[in-house]
Order: structure tokens, then sequence, then C-alpha cells
């Protein structure tokens, strides 16, 4: 429910960093084991008690581990939760001796975890980093944004009928989708848009990160939902290297995986994650509500680029102003 809420953004992405953390947890850790073999061992009602109290020593300790977890990892939380979930299933298989849960169980849990991992090498962290380390919540800016006057940088913005005709005289157009596209639902207009261009003779693909969106796939899962062709959806490694040779890339409601400082700046959050290099393109447009920070909640030097302008505005309407104009161009 905590990962849901950060997710969401009904609750600050910022971890609860409490002093002696990890002792507390610790703590609740022998205690609920301790607590275990005494339920185990003592009768109904007697042990009930105990049980209780068990319980609710589990809900704190579920709570305090994700509220130490800032919002950039919230999407391998809810992949390591899943896990949780499947072992958790995997145990009852084996006190109720059901092979059903057992094998289910198995799945559920190995696949999750498996699918944590893989995210955690996507951002270049270590999964115990990601559990027990407390990232993705800092004061919004790396250590050397934070040393300068914290005076906001001017960006310049893109409107759509500017934006429209740059598309148009495109050899070359990449699109890069996020969270903020699964949000708006624009992927149906993205995909109009895409076949529009792609009639007119454009070179459209789409540059998927592994972690785009909240677990890897989302982003594919939503262009093959749209009927965006799959032999257009490239991965990071397969296309990074062609931006240097594309007109217009059209970064559409994404922001930490577009971000430089994971190869500029080493006092930031996200150094080392690779990332998808957007800013080498003649033209980056970047489509957002606003210019608030990503999930890992640093700021993003993209938008102050030389090459990028800013749309700003819902990513469906702003997509399904773009489809309208290209039709009416070509009335």
């Amino acid at each position: 429910m905590l990962a849901f809420a950060k997710l969401r953004g009904s609750v600050s992405g910022k971890p609860l960093l409490l002093p002696g953390r990890h002792l507390f947890n610790a703590a609740m850790a022998i205690g609920s084991v301790v607590l275990a073999v005494m339920v185990a061992r003592i009768t109904p009602p007697d042990g009930l008690t105990f049980l209780i109290i068990l319980a609710g020593i589990a809900a704190v300790l579920g709570v305090h581990l994700v509220a130490a977890i800032g919002g950039a990892d919230m999407p391998v939380v809810v992949s390591m939760l899943n896990s949780y979930s499947g072992w958790t299933a995997a145990a009852a298989g084996f006190m109720l001796n059901n092979d059903l849960l057992v094998v289910t169980g198995a799945l559920v849990g190995s696949s999750g975890a498996i699918l944590s991992y893989i995210m955690c090498r996507a951002m270049n962290r270590s999964i115990w980093h990601v559990i027990f380390g407390g990232f993705g919540g800092g004061a919004g800016k790396s250590k050397k944004q934070a040393a300068g006057s914290g005076e906001e940088r001017p960006v310049e913005e893109i409107d759509v009928a500017t934006l429209v005709p740059r598309l148009l005289a495109a050899k070359n157009v990449i699109v890069v989708p996020g969270y903020g596209m699964a949000v708006a639902r624009a992927q149906h207009a993205v995909q109009q848009m895409t076949e529009f261009l792609r009639d007119k003779g454009v070179n459209v693909r789409f540059a998927i990160h592994p972690v785009a969106g909240r677990l890897p796939g989302h982003m594919n899962v939503l262009l093959a939902e749209a009927n965006v062709p799959y032999d257009i959806v490239m991965e990071m490694d397969e296309i990074n290297e062609d931006f240097p040779k594309t007109d217009v890339a059209l970064v559409i409601g994404a922001n930490d995986i577009v971000n430089p400082s994971a190869q500029t700046d080493p006092d930031s959050p996200i150094w080392g994650m690779p990332v998808l290099e957007v800013w080498k393109a003649d033209l980056a447009v970047v489509m957002k509500r606003s210019r608030a920070t990503g999930y890992a909640g640093v700021d993003n030097p993209l938008f102050y680029h030389e090459h990028t302008r800013m749309l700003f505005g819902d990513a469906k309407d702003s997509m399904d102003q773009i489809v309208t104009r290209l039709r009416e161009l070509d009335e």
C-alpha cells in the first residue's frame, strides 16, 4: 500500500531514514522469528496473543522497510514485494502440504527476484543498496547543483505549430515513451502520429529503456496495445548510438531515463545509470506537465540543453493536437 502511494505521488518519495534503522529492522526480524516459534509451540487459544503481536511487528517492519526506500526505487520494490508474496505462498504450500501452492509460489517468488535483479542491473545499482540504502529521495539536486544559487534555470519552449513541420521534414524520428505517457493514456495518439509519419516516408522508431514506466516491459505492453509495429520498438542498447543521426527525438513523459547527469555528474544519485542519449539528436522535444523532477528526485540538465525544447501540457492533449495538425497540413 505504501509503495502504491509513493508511485501515485500521494506520499512523498523521500526516504524515511531513522537513526539506527538497520538495528531497528534487525530487532523486529529477530522478534518475529522468536514469536513464530512460540506460536508454533503453544496451543490455541494461548498462542493467539503471540500471533497478534507477531502480525503487528510484521506490519511495522514492512511499512518501515518500504518507507526507507526512495521513490526512484519503487518499481524495484514492487517487483520485490511480488517476489515476497510468492515465497509466502510457497511456505503456505509446505505448511498445508499443497504441491500446487509450492510450485506456483516458487515460480512467482523466483521470477520476481530475477526481475528485480534485472532492473537493478539496468540502473547500474546493487539490489542490496535498493532494499536497504534509502536511495532516491534526495533534495532534488546533486551536490554540485546544491552548491549553486538555487535559481531556476531558463528553458526554451516549443508549440505544436512549430513542432509539426519539423516532424514532417524529418527523416529519422525516435520516440521515447515514459510513465507520463501511460498516466495520460496517450499511446493511441502516439500510434496515430507514428502511422501518419511513416506513411509520409519518415523513419519512426521507439527507444525503450529497461526501467521505463513502472516495470520492465510496461512501455512495450502499452505500445502493443495501441498496435504499434513491434519491429520499430527498439531496446536501449540497439538504438542509443542512432541519436546523433536523428532529426527529432520526442520524449513523452520520461525523465530520469534521459537524464545526462548519469554520465556527466559523479555526484548525482543516478551516476552510472545507463540512459537514452536523446540530447544528441538535432532536436529533442520533452513533453511534460511541468519541470518537476522524476522519481529519482534530481534535476534534469536535459531541460536546459541547447538541443532541447519543452512542450508543456498533458501528453494526450499534446499528442492529439499534433495528430490534428498533421492531418490539417495534409489536406
